[in-house]
C-alpha cells in the first residue's frame, strides 16, 4: 500500500491526537488541505493572519492539554507566525509548526517563498527537522511531536519540502517514538536533603509555576503538612486553588500587596516548582526568594540561572512531589498565619473593586464576569493591563483558565487565543480581555469567530492609549509619547464582520450589558462588548514595578527622574 506525502502527514496528526490545524493555504500545500479536508479528528482552521494562528495553537494547550498544529507556506507564512511560536517557546506550550518548503526535487533558484526557514524559526523552537525523504514523514511529524511535550516543552517546526507532497510513497511504520525520561539530580539525597531543610525551617514560602500543574494535590498536601504559604508566577495561577486559606497571591515580592510582602518576609526558606524566576512574574525581578532556596524544574538551564539553590532538583514536579511529602513533618495550624492572609486578601480585593472615577472600573468587571460565569470560564488576556488585571482580580482554583501572553509579552494574543480555547472547550465560558490596541492587531479574527460559531465574549477594554506603557511613561516622564492610539468605531468593524456589539460605559451597567452578552452566546454566536475602561487606579504590579527600577538607580540619577517629573506637573 502507498500513500502520498498529504496522507502520510494527515496520518501522523491524527496518530497524535492532533485535532485542530490553524493556517492558510498556500500553493506549496494544498495538497495537505486536500487530505485535512477528509479528516474526521483534524478540524483545518482558516485565519485571517498566520499570527494568530500560533496564538489559537498556543491556547488550545493551555486551555485543554491537547497539542495543536500550525500550518504554514514558507517564507511569509512562517515569519507572520512567528510571534506566536515565540510566545510558546518562552512560555513552555507545545506546538508542531508545520511548515512547507521550497521544491528540493529542482536546482532551480529563486523559487518562491525561498528563505532559510531554520534559521529564521531556530532560536524560538525547541528543534527544527526536514524529512529528505517521502518514508520519513511519518516518522519525522511523530518525533516532532515528542520532542515538543517532552522536557520542558516547547514548539518544533518540521519543513516538508512541496515535492513530498506530490508523491506516492510507501505505508509507514506506525510505531511511535519512545517518550524521553527525565532522571532526577541527585535523586533521593537530594529529596532528602530538602525534606530536611523543610523540617527545620521556621517557615516555608511554596512558590509555584506552570510546571508544578501536574503535582498540584501533592502540593496541597505539602503546604497543608507544613502550613506554608503557597505564591504563584503568573502562569502558575491556579496551580494551588486560590480559594484555599494558605493561598497567598500571584506573587510575593514588591509588586504583590503589602501583606504578601510582610508573610514572605518571615519564612527562612523558600520552595520553588515548576518555575524560573522570569522578569514579568517577578516583577522585573523585585521578587528575590526570602532564605535558602530549594528549586524543582525540569528544566536544567532554570536551575540557578537567576538564583543560587541551595538544593537543585532536576525533574518532573509530578514524580519528585509524593516522595517529597512523605518525607516532611505534619505541623499544626497556624490560625494566626491563616488569618493574615485572608484580612490581606480581603483588603486587596477591596481596593482592586473599587468604583471607577469615570467608565468602568476593570476589577469590578472581572468579579462580575466570574461571578456570573462560573468557576469553568476560560479568560484570555494581551500582553500588558488586562493580563496584570486578570492576575490580581480573578480567584481561580485550577489552571488553565488565564491565558496570558507571559514572558515573550506579545500583544494581539486574546482574540485569537480565546477563539482557539474556546474550540477546544466548547462548554466552557470563554471570555478574552482585549487591549484596544492590540485589538488593532488581531481583532479582525473575530470574522474567523462568526464563521465558525465561536461563541466566545470579547470584552475591547477602551482607554484610548496603549495603557501599561502610558502608564508608565506618566509615572516616569509626567507625559505621554507615542501612547495615544487613534479613535475607531468598534460597533462599526464588529457589523462589517457580523458580530453583535454592546456597549458599557459604567458600573452601573455591568449587569445589564451581562444579560445582553448572555443572550447572544446562547444563540451560539460571538459577542464584542465596547468597554470604556478606567485605568486610573494603577495596579499593585505597576506600583512595584516602578517601585523596583526606580530603586535600583543610583541616587544622582533617581533625583534626575523624580525632579523631571515633578517640573513637567507644575508646568
Amino acid at each position: 500500500m502507498t500513500m502520498t506525502g498529504g496522507e502520510l502527514v494527515l496520518r501522523a496528526l491524527e496518530d497524535e491526537g492532533i485535532c485542530f490545524a490553524f493556517g492558510i493555504p498556500g500553493t506549496h500545500n494544498i495538497e495537505l488541505y486536500d487530505m485535512l479536508a477528509t479528516s474526521e479528528i483534524v478540524r483545518p482552521v482558516l485565519v485571517t493572519d498566520e499570527q494568530s494562528a500560533s496564538f489559537m495553537a498556543d491556547a488550545v494547550w493551555r486551555a485543554s492539554g491537547q497539542m495543536a498544529c500550525v500550518n504554514v507556506v514558507p517564507g511569509a507564512g512562517l515569519t507572520h507566525a512567528l510571534s506566536g511560536i515565540a510566545e510558546a517557546f518562552m512560555d513552555a506550550v507545545p506546538m508542531l509548526v508545520l511548515g512547507c518548503g521550497i521544491r528540493r526535487d529542482s536546482s532551480m533558484g529563486y523559487q518562491l517563498h525561498d528563505v532559510d526557514q531554520a534559521a529564521i524559526v531556530g532560536p524560538v523552537t525547541k528543534e527544527t527537522l526536514r524529512p529528505s525523504s517521502g518514508e520519513e514523514i511519518y516518522s519525522t511529524i511523530r518525533r516532532a511531536c515528542r520532542v515538543a511535550r517532552d522536557g520542558r516543552p516547547g514548539p518544533v517546526f518540521v519543513e516538508i519540502p512541496a515535492n513530498l507532497y506530490l508523491f506516492k510513497f510507501a505505508d509507514p511504520d506506525r510505531t511511535p517514538p519512545l517518550t524521553r525520561v527525565v532522571d532526577l539530580f541527585g535523586g533521593v539525597d537530594e529529596i532528602e536533603r530538602a525534606a530536611e531543610l523543610l523540617n527545620a525551617a521556621r517557615r516555608t514560602l511554596i512558590y509555584v509555576g506552570l510546571g508544578a500543574a501536574n503535582a498540584r494535590d501533592d502540593i496541597v498536601l505539602l503546604a497543608e503538612k507544613l502550613e506554608a504559604p503557597v505564591a504563584s508566577t503568573f502562569q502558575g495561577k491556579g496551580v494551588f486553588p486560590e480559594s484555599h486559606p494558605l493561598a497567598l497571591w500571584p506573587g510575593y515580592g514588591a509588586a504583590a500587596p503589602s501583606f504578601a510582602r510582610k508573610i514572605a518576609a518571615t519564612c527562612d526558606v523558600t520552595l520553588a516548582i515548576g518555575c524560573r524566576f522570569g522578569e514579568v512574574a517577578t516583577g522585573s525581578y523585585g521578587a528575590p526568594p526570602p532564605g535558602t532556596l530549594i528549586h524543582i524544574d525540569i528544566d536544567p538551564e532554570a536551575l540557578g540561572r537567576n538564583y543560587p539553590p541551595k538544593v537543585a532538583i532536576l525533574g518532573d514536579a509530578g514524580a519528585i512531589l509524593p516522595e517529597l511529602v512523605e518525607r516532611v513533618e505534619q505541623r499544626i495550624v497556624d490560625p494566626e498565619l491563616r488569618a493574615s492572609i485572608l484580612a490581606g486578601r480581603v483588603e486587596a480585593f477591596r481596593e482592586i473593586e473599587g468604583p471607577a472615577e469615570t467608565g468602568v472600573s476593570p476589577g469590578r468587571l472581572l468579579r462580575a464576569l466570574q461571578k456570573r460565569l462560573g468557576p469553568e470560564t476560560i479568560f484570555t488576556a494581551d500582553s500588558g493591563n488586562g493580563t496584570f488585571i486578570a492576575v490580581e482580580a480573578l480567584v481561580l482554583d485550577e489552571p488553565g483558565k488565564l491565558l496570558a501572553p507571559v514572558d515573550y509579552s506579545c500583544m494581539g494574543y486574546s482574540v485569537p487565543a480565546a477563539i482557539g480555547a474556546k474550540m477546544v472547550m466548547p462548554d466552557s465560558p470563554v471570555v478574552a480581555l482585549v487591549g484596544d490596541g492590540a485589538f488593532l492587531m488581531t481583532g479582525l479574527e473575530l470574522l474567523t469567530a462568526a464563521s465558525a460559531g465561536v461563541a466566545a465574549a470579547f470584552f475591547v477594554l477602551r482607554d484610548r492609549e496603549l495603557a501599561q506603557i502610558a502608564q508608565f511613561q506618566s509615572v516616569a516622564f509626567n507625559r505621554k509619547a507615542s501612547s495615544l492610539l487613534p479613535d475607531y468605531d468598534l460597533e462599526a468593524i464588529c457589523r462589517g464582520v457580523n458580530v453583535e456589539c454592546v456597549h458599557l460605559d459604567s458600573d452601573a451597567g455591568i449587569p445589564a450589558a451581562l444579560d445582553e452578552v448572555s443572550t447572544i452566546l446562547a444563540k451560539g454566536a460571538p459577542a464584542v462588548v465596547d468597554v470604556a475602561i478606567d485605568y486610573s487606579r494603577k495596579t499593585f504590579f505597576t506600583r512595584g514595578v516602578v517601585r523596583t527600577n526606580l530603586g535600583r538607580l543610583p541616587w544622582k540619577d533617581r533625583l534626575r527622574f523624580v525632579s523631571r517629573a515633578l517640573v513637567r506637573k507644575l508646568h
